[in-house]
């Protein structure tokens, strides 16, 4: 313990980080490409610098090079670290947000819902000064997002939706199907587009998956993603079918909610880092298996999701 007076300056921030990392250009290319940080430094074989906000540098070090020589004393860390950054988020007004009841059956590939409260739809205004590579839209019930921010987004970006809530409608807190009215002239916008497959069977009328995927593709959408449930899920693009796996979870089922919305981030994420669409559409279903075993949202690493890629044997193909 320090016998010291202690000092009145006052510490307002931390203006450099470091990493310490096994592959500089695989840490440049996710900092730089996926998180928009520009680089500021570099020198091949020892660090890559980026530029984090107005006065903080994140320094990426190898760690096998900066543990010799003198510049300016030896340094490096070995094992698993931990750091933080963070992001600006626009809440916006409304009079109540979605509260949802979600009640499952012992098949977590089924459930009833209720709605208790609504919250106010999304509007142009609210998020014209917003930018982004991929605007993803997960509306969660029919009015949420109308179809003139669709349309002014896809001028700005990639436009991937969930079409879930567009398929429901409330009557006296009780959740009804039903069709999308202007689906045809919405999913020519839509680059990306994610439907179960009973959603898909409303949109299209097809009880076949493939069928379905190639109608939903003659609207306009560039790739069509139907999952499964355990039997996996199906990507169709450029005339193309890719079958992906669903993985048996090593643990206990314990809430699917959300698993859709889990299985989207790990998609787009491998979108963005230029992953072919088999290898995108599997890390997404190793990480909605791991979501699974949880309630709440993913709070896995990419890690935990390589590592149920290369350890599951058990996987389930989808017959349609």
């Amino acid at each position: 313990m320090y016998e010291r007076e202690v000092s009145d300056m006052t510490i307002k921030a931390i203006i450099e980080t470091a990493i310490y990392v096994a592959d500089l250009d695989e840490t440049e290319t996710f900092y730089r490409t996926i998180l928009g940080l520009s680089v500021i430094a570099k020198e091949g074989g020892r660090h890559v610098f980026f530029q984090v906000g107005g006065s903080s540098v994140l320094l990426a070090f190898l760690a096998d090079a900066t543990l010799k020589g003198d510049q300016p004393t030896p340094h490096g860390a070995k094992g698993p670290g931990h750091f933080a950054l963070g992001i600006e988020v626009d809440a916006l007004p409304s009079a109540h947000t979605v509260y949802f009841e979600n009640i499952y059956t012992e098949n977590q590939d089924y459930r009833t819902q209720r709605v208790l409260r609504k919250a106010d739809p999304f509007t142009v205004e609210q998020l014209l000064d917003i930018d982004a590579r991929i605007f993803h839209l997960g509306p969660l019930l029919a009015d949420d997002i109308p179809l003139e921010l669709i349309k002014s987004l896809s001028e700005r970006g990639i436009v991937s939706l969930d079409v879930q809530g567009y398929l429901r409608k409330v009557l006296d807190k009780e959740v009804v199907a039903i069709d999308w009215d202007v689906k045809k002239e919405a999913l020519r916008y839509v680059d990306i587009l994610k439907a179960s497959r009973s959603e898909m069977e409303v949109l299209t009328g097809h009880t076949d998956v493939r069928k379905g995927a190639k109608m939903l593709a003659e609207w306009g959408v560039k790739d069509v993603v139907i999952t499964l449930g355990s039997m996996g899920s199906v990507i169709y693009k450029n005339g193309i079918f890719y079958d992906i796996p669903a993985f048996s979870p090593e643990g206990s089922l314990v809430d699917a909610t959300g698993c859709g919305d889990t299985y989207m981030a790990g998609y787009l994420y491998q979108q963005l880092k230029g992953a072919g669409l088999q290898d995108a559409g599997e890390f997404a279903a190793a990480m909605a298996t791991l979501k699974i075993e949880s309630s709440g949202p993913f709070t896995g690493t990419e890690e935990d999701v390589m590592a149920l890629l290369s350890s599951c044997k058990k996987k389930t193909f989808s017959v349609a």
